[in-house]
């Protein structure tokens, strides 16, 4: 083995350990960036440990709990496993782990919902009352500000207008900060870029 292909492997292998995934054999897609992109592998590495263990606006139990929102997303079981054994490390409990599954199942009825409206735009579908219970949203475990940050990531990741700028706003006035925002943001779009990587 030639020592630009041991150096290929053991970052594959450190980013896999880092998500509690070393004993995963590694997909076709990441075989395949090891061994022709091995630039874009230590590249997802930083990003993902930055995501998770470098942020200045989310601590490390929110920034698992939404890894674990975009991997329940994106339907990721590896991923949904690792993501909910490490927040459980880092304090969170079983039913702040089925809220964060209460939120993103949410979600996914909203952004089909409200995207709906938004390409429509016709005034029927906008003058009807939505109907869809959220009683969830009233008062969640997670705190009302955390709760708005993850369906705004979910948002994001969905693709829908409309709610993206209402939990942006949401968020804000729970004090929270564009900064904070931007951050979260950014975490669910590498975990996103990681799934697709690891599928």
């Amino acid at each position: 083995m030639s020592e630009t292909v041991a150096i290929q492997n053991e970052t594959l292998n450190n980013l896999l350990n880092d998500l509690q995934l070393q004993d995963h054999e590694p997909s076709v897609n990441m075989e395949a960036l090891a061994n022709a992109a091995p630039r874009y592998i230590k590249d997802l590495k930083i990003n993902v440990s930055n995501a998770l263990n470098n942020t200045q606006y989310l601590n490390k139990k929110e920034a698992l709990l939404l890894g674990l929102a975009v991997a329940i997303n994106e339907k990721f079981d590896l991923l949904k496993e690792s993501f909910t054994s490490q927040a459980k490390e880092e304090g969170a409990g079983e039913a702040e782990i089925a809220e964060i599954t209460a939120i993103v199942s949410l979600m996914n009825t909203n952004n089909v919902f409200y995207r709906f409206r938004h390409f429509m735009q016709k005034d029927f579908y906008n003058n009807q009352p939505a109907g869809i219970k959220m009683s969830v949203m009233m008062n969640p475990l997670l705190g009302k500000e955390f709760f708005e940050l993850v369906s705004l990531v979910i948002s994001a990741i969905n693709g829908c207008e409309m709610c993206v700028s209402s939990h942006e706003q949401s968020v804000l006035q729970h004090g929270s900060s564009e900064a904070r925002i931007f951050e979260a943001v950014k975490a669910g779009a590498i975990i996103k870029g990681l799934i697709t990587a690891l599928s």
